[in-house]
């Protein structure tokens, strides 16, 4: 059985070994003991969110903090490249339920869009508030899918800053579109695939209504590559963690030796 993570500010598991004690406040360590009902004794996981990871014991605790000993420290490397979802928003949460499951499939950052066609708007007065919702949603998938390193959440882009973040050095731009012509299965199983020897991947998913036909002009002239999943037409909230899927498998992400 998984053992249950908690999160630690970045930083503080750095330079800890076997034995060392760390002290954990506030509704991290309130979760623990009075949602989960750890005990001293019972095994735990904290993870800094910047891909550290001690795995521990609880030593003591009360209602607002708990002392861990600490048994081993490992940190994650970093992937490359990184793989960034871009995600148009949606209504019905639909944007929200993408950047969860991205999470839980192991995406690394998260860029809400506002496209042409979004039926939902981030008012000036409600922007930060609706960020936050996304920043809460990804650290509570990234938690339950016990990740070390956390998804950033980027603030919200127009389709000419999602451009600009396409041309950066770097970087290759894949968008879902029903129309494209290249399968991107069959685009990852091809030699020479577009994002070899780059360092980030930015996955590109429209709104429902679709991208706009000038939206996909600057896109594509930002260098990003228009494909296809299949036959079928995917909702917003399902396009983007399916290639996702597609992506971490051809780029070695499941496998036991990662390529």
């Amino acid at each position: 059985m998984s053992l249950p993570v908690f999160k630690v500010e970045p930083g503080r598991l750095t330079g800890l070994g076997p034995g060392a004690a760390l002290t954990v406040t506030g509704p991290e360590a309130r979760h623990a003991v009075t949602v989960r009902r750890l005990a001293p004794g019972d095994p735990l996981e904290l993870v800094d969110g910047a891909g550290a990871r001690a795995t521990g014991e609880l030593r003591s605790a009360d209602r607002d903090s708990m002392e861990v000993v600490v048994v081993s420290v490992t940190t994650e490397p970093d992937r490359t490249p990184r793989l960034v979802l871009a995600q148009a928003l949606a209504k019905g949460d639909r944007d929200l339920l993408a950047a969860e499951t991205a999470t839980e499939l192991g995406v690394d950052a998260v860029v809400p869009w506002q496209a042409d066609r979004s039926i939902v708007r981030w008012k000036k007065e409600r922007a930060a508030k609706s960020h936050e919702k996304w920043v809460h949603t990804v650290a509570a998938a990234a938690k339950q899918s016990r990740r070390a390193a956390w998804p950033e959440v980027l603030p919200l882009c127009t389709t000419r800053e999602l451009a600009r973040l396409l041309g950066e050095p770097g970087t290759r731009g894949l968008v879902l579109h029903e129309e494209a012509g290249d399968s991107l299965a069959e685009l990852t199983a091809a030699p020479g695939a577009p994002w070899a020897g780059s360092q980030r991947i930015v996955l590109v998913v429209g709104p429902e209504g679709g991208i706009a036909p000038a939206e996909l002009d600057a896109l594509a002239g930002a260098g990003a590559h228009a494909v296809r999943l299949g036959h079928e037409v995917l909702r917003s909230s399902t396009a983007g963690p399916a290639a996702l899927a597609v992506l971490s498998a051809a780029l070695g992400r499941w496998s036991s030796a990662p390529r």
